[in-house]
């Protein structure tokens, strides 16, 4: 269990701390001459019960809030202290509403200095106490007379805190590690060494750590848990690390950082939250109000954008905080602002979404989302959140520091149906595929001339609309379904096929025998086709697209069509010269003699080769690229089923089924692919 001390400067917290455990918390020489605490204090001691207990000594004066908050962040109970000579004080409340905003509910109240005040006294100061701490987390708390002077009411005071020690429970050390750093320092033949509360997960000897937000990787080399050696610290403990890598070094590493693992760091610097503002407010908090963030030991200047009205004294609401550097945080972490001359605290919440949106951040669906994320279960927060929109199940189990095991749960229990690494509720999934139906079957009844319908345009059309790795993957598990058919950049349904018109496949018929005959690696520019079949260039251009688009020609240049049989054999030829050659680079005039053909047509169909990455340029040098070798069924493969790419967008030029990449590829037609889908 760790303890926090809380109290007005000079009300004998440290004197206190002392007393229940004989360690001196104030470890600065400027604080034993002036009497006061001015950095965090720790202490450790067995109050009877066989576990260590944590104590962390916070200073009580007003302009050190910020160091008392470094330490609150992490405690498991307090130890509001009031002097029975003066009461109640400034720092006393503030430090009780701190507490109250942190949601510590655990606490015992020590009335201090009792051998200063006579019992009128005492029972006066008791009163104040119960009126000051109803109504917040420690309405319930038990308030004990002690003096550190004589000893008076010590000993009850240790059996009271070893009974909420047996009481407290353990904290999940499922999770990954994540370990707010409040002390970084360096010994002599050790290193680098930082101190702190491990708020997530467990960390042990030799695990490979990060530095948060700063992305620094370190090695643990020791550790020191509840101030003893150990092999690992848990969840809960306060724990020294003793840190290995490059450019680890005490200036690398402050107050504020988080040690966490690898997985976790995603550093933000835009937050949704939800606010509380304090009823000592002066005024309601608008629009880019300035303040100053805490969350555990991290301190960060930030701007509140409330996402409705502005939050009057004692009111809540969402809000979107935007900070002035990135910061390490969770889902869930609870936060204090204070105004930026540091003389008040303002208010304090929760985290709620580490990604929020600069645009349209007041937007329904957004303020909806925000307020489904408020649920402490994964799975509710799950539920309600795909109720409303995709979820992202990598920045969902990040960001809340899930294990492997709690995300799996939460995907179980919600009923969560996903897609690669998307989650959508059941009925956003019917919906997209009646939609994707719906849309294709109304292009292809008004565009039965065209492949299909763009696969980024298709994208645009749906609700929910799907980010583009998800949607690629929606789209491949309905092609596999026989739903629909992936022609490169274009979605057609199955039965759709572009067909030539008899007049088409006349034309055709006399095209056809000259790009697959003996000259075929020099065949007719399209010009040439019209005098010689005396039909208008245009025409000959026309069904040549077309029959592009059937997997029957490739245009090599504007006026050029290969026949894709030939084109297929020429990628052959230049696989042989390549291999001829003794480091697999080869020249356009080896190519060219090969296939008898031009230097200026030959360049053309390397170049046409390069556009696509079947080869690889390096001046005037070439390559076989292996990874597209197979685009136009080279090497004994089939044909590819592709289309032409949408060039602004890239689809069409990333992976698909069969470990290829697309460029300007034709579609099959449907008997080619036996019936829909990729072959």
């Amino acid at each position: 269990m760790i303890v926090g001390t809380a109290g007005h400067i000079d009300h004998g917290k440290t004197a206190l701390v002392k007393a229940l455990t004989g360690t001196d918390a104030d470890r600065l020489a400027e604080e034993k001459a002036r009497g006061i605490t001015i950095d965090l204090g720790f202490a450790y001691a067995d109050l009877g019960g066989g576990a260590i207990t944590g104590f962390v000594d916070v200073p009580g004066h007003e302009r050190l809030i910020h160091t008392m908050l470094a330490g609150a962040g992490g405690i498991d109970m307090a130890l509001l202290v009031v002097a029975a000579d003066d009461g109640v004080m400034p720092q006393t409340r503030e430090h009780l509403a701190i507490l109250d905003l942190l949601g510590i509910t655990q606490g015992i109240v020590a009335l201090t200095k009792c051998d200063l005040a006579d019992a009128a006294r005492q029972a006066q100061v008791t009163a104040q106490i119960r009126s000051a701490i109803a109504g917040t987390g420690l309405a319930d708390a038990p308030i004990l007379p002690v003096s550190s002077r004589d000893g008076n009411g010590i000993r009850a005071l240790r059996l009271a805190l070893r009974d909420a020690e047996a009481g407290t429970a353990a904290r999940r050390a499922e999770g990954p590690l994540r370990l707010a750093v409040d002390r970084s320092f360096t010994l002599a033949g050790t290193g680098t060494v930082v101190t702190g509360t491990v708020v997530n997960g467990r960390v042990a000897v030799g695990d490979q750590v990060m530095v948060s937000p700063s992305g620094l990787a370190a090695r643990v080399r020791g550790i020191h848990a509840q101030n003893r050696e150990a092999t690992q610290g848990l969840a809960g403990q306060r724990c020294a690390l003793n840190l290995a890598g490059e450019h680890v070094t005490k200036a690398a590493i402050r107050r504020g950082d988080v040690i966490l693992a690898p997985g976790l760091h995603a550093p933000t610097d835009r937050i949704d939250a939800t606010l509380t503002v304090l009823p000592t407010e002066p005024k309601p908090i608008g629009t880019w109000f300035p303040a100053r963030l805490h969350s555990h030991a991290t301190e960060a200047g930030a701007r509140i954008v409330p996402l409705a009205d502005p939050i009057p004294p004692g009111g809540s609401g969402p809000v979107q905080i935007v900070l002035d550097r990135p910061v390490a945080a969770l889902v869930l972490d609870r936060f204090i602002l204070r105004d930026v001359s540091a003389s008040r605290t303002i208010g304090g919440g929760l985290f709620l979404d580490l990604r929020g949106p600069a645009r349209k951040r007041r937007a329904p669906d957004r303020l909806a989302l925000i307020a489904a994320a408020t649920a402490q279960d994964p799975a509710q927060a799950l539920s309600a959140m795909l109720a409303i929109a995709p979820v992202d199940l990598n920045v969902f189990t990040r960001d809340r520091g899930l294990s492997k095991d709690a995300r799996d749960d939460a995907i179980s229990i919600s009923s969560a149906e996903r897609i690669g690494e998307l989650a959508l509720s059941g009925a956003q999934l019917n919906a997209l595929r009646t939609q994707l139906s719906g849309n294709l079957s109304q292009f292809h009844e008004a565009n039965p001339d065209l492949p299909g319908l763009g696969r980024e345009k298709l994208r645009l059309s749906l609700h929910p609309r799907l980010p583009k790795p998800a949607y690629l993957v929606f789209l491949q598990s309905e092609a596999e379904a026989c739903h629909v058919v992936l022609d490169g950049a274009f979605v057609r349904l199955p039965g759709h096929e572009v067909k030539l018109s008899p007049e088409d496949e006349a034309l055709w018929a006399r095209i056809a025998p000259t790009l697959i005959g003996e000259n075929r690696f020099r065949p007719p520019r399209v010009r040439d086709f019209a005098g010689e079949l005396d039909i208008d260039e245009r025409e000959i251009r026309r069904v040549m697209k077309l029959a592009q688009k059937l997997g029957r020609t490739d245009q090599i240049a504007r006026d050029h069509f290969f026949a894709r049989a030939v084109t297929a054999e020429m990628v052959e030829i230049a696989q042989d010269v390549a291999a001829a050659s003794e480091d697999g680079w080869f020249s356009a005039p080896g190519f060219r003699d090969r296939v008898m053909n031009g230097r200026k047509v030959a360049i053309e169909i390397l170049d046409f080769f390069d556009r696509l990455g079947v080869t690889l340029r390096r001046g005037d040098l070439r390559r076989i690229n292996p990874h597209r070798v197979d685009l136009f069924g080279a090497s004994g493969r089939e044909s590819s089923p592709v289309g032409r790419p949408v060039f602004k967008t890239g689809w069409g030029s990333e992976p698909v089924p069969g470990g290829f990449d697309s460029h300007s590829l034709p579609p099959v037609s449907r008997t080619e692919t036996g019936g829909g889908g990729l072959p």
